[in-house]
């Protein structure tokens, strides 16, 4: 299934445009029509590589690529899409700044784009503008180290302890067996790092036992929060949980989990004792 990421379809109805309204996944397109088709990838929320569904003569393509950094995917090609969205982020992990680009080949697209942050922002704040480019010369000037004794590369910490986690997760989820994750392309060459890697989301897309009708309600009643499946055109008895909290929020979140099979089996008095922020 090709989820959908939720603020798409929000922002569709929110603009009520004229010209355009959204038309769900992209797989049950009429094929024979031209398309605004929007390519997540990796896709939000289940982390999968993909490409577009339906691109014909008069449609337009384009690539939301906020999560395409080597911490998250294996980077196996150099991208030249005609219109690629990035995000500061989910690169990194600066959210607050709100600051986003975009890389557009067609002048005239990339001025309409311009004129609509004009009109709906009234501009971009300069002074977060220079903060993220400060911080994106920063990782790249680490870049350029990487490799040596002296390097500190931005990236290679993150997939450090993005992989670190993954494999926590996996372990907890193989011992309780109540919730099941997507399988990802294993042993993928990354030219960023020269190397053969792995994929390791940001975020986990987690399925409950068939049982188990709503998997967000399950969890939210062991004091963890999730995004419910529903928010990305799927059932209830998935879940999105993100990967990339603060390290003690990641450690509670894995805490809380490992006690859902005991809280089933009927220890209440694990279940009375836990406590602390949601994650």
């Amino acid at each position: 299934m090709n989820y959908q990421m939720q603020a798409y379809p929000e922002i569709a109805d929110l603009v009520r445009s004229g010209l355009y309204k959204w038309a769900g996944d992209a797989r049950q397109f009429d094929k024979d029509e031209p398309y605004i088709e929007l390519v997540t990838s990796p896709n939000n929320p289940n982390g999968v590589i993909q490409g577009s569904v339906v691109n014909r003569d008069g449609g337009i393509l384009v690539h939301d690529l906020a999560y395409y950094w080597p911490q998250y995917t294996p980077i196996t090609s150099s991208l030249e899409f005609n219109i690629m969205l990035f995000t500061a982020s989910k690169c990194t992990g600066h959210a607050g700044s709100r600051i986003g680009w975009a890389l557009v080949k067609d002048k005239e697209v990339a001025k309409r784009m311009i004129k609509f942050m004009e009109v709906t922002t009234i501009g971009v704040s300069k002074e977060s503008q220079l903060r993220v480019a400060n911080i994106l010369q920063f990782i790249a000037d680490g870049c350029k180290q990487f490799g040596s004794p002296q390097g500190d590369n931005f990236f290679e910490f993150g997939q450090s302890l993005m992989k670190k986690r993954w494999q926590i997760l996996r372990e907890i989820l193989k011992e309780n067996q109540m919730f099941t994750i997507p399988k990802y392309p294993l042993d993928q060459h990354c030219n960023f790092f020269g190397d053969i890697t792995n994929a390791h989301p940001a975020f986990a897309w987690m399925k409950c036992k068939e049982e188990i009708e709503d998997c967000e309600k399950l969890l939210r009643g062991h004091q963890i929060l999730a995004r419910s499946g529903r928010r990305f055109g799927s059932d209830p008895g998935f879940v999105r949980v993100s990967m990339v909290g603060r390290e003690d929020e990641f450690n509670l979140f894995i805490d809380r989990l490992s006690k859902i099979q005991s809280f089933n089996n009927g220890d209440e008095k694990d279940k009375a004792n836990a406590s602390g922020n949601l994650v």
